[in-house]
């Protein structure tokens, strides 16, 4: 069976492969929201250490509170396919608005293709 996981500010198919006695031990197949850039604790403040947050690789684990796992009913998408879809949706999204915080975040998500491309062999 598949689920969702919001993890931090990024959503995600993932599948349980195990338990653990902290959680559900689960791997990342899918990318369905990429995480939001900047600081967590600051949201849209580029005054602060600017964090560039990358999503979780493919069948990366993460051991996670079962109650955040929801069922996800449809096909999983194919990895670096559903990534390249979610950076694309960000970064449409970042342009929208001409604001600093946006400025900032788009220049993370350029760096953040640039390694995409390279590790992923993803063509934005």
């Amino acid at each position: 069976m598949y689920y969702q996981l919001p993890f931090k500010t990024g959503r995600y198919v993932v599948e349980q492969i195990g338990d653990h006695p902290n959680g559900a031990l689960v791997q990342i197949l899918a990318v369905i929201h990429h995480p939001k850039q900047g600081d967590l604790h600051a949201p849209g403040a580029t005054d602060v250490f600017f964090h560039e947050r990358k999503a979780l690789a493919y069948r990366e684990k993460r051991i996670v509170h079962p109650n955040l796992l929801k069922p996800f009913e449809d096909e999983v998408p194919d990895y670096n396919e559903s990534l390249k879809a979610a950076v694309l949706r960000l970064e449409a999204k970042l342009q929208t608005e001409d604001t600093d915080y946006n400025k900032q975040a788009l220049k993370m998500i350029g760096n953040l293709k640039e390694e995409y491309s390279h590790y992923n062999q993803l063509q934005f």
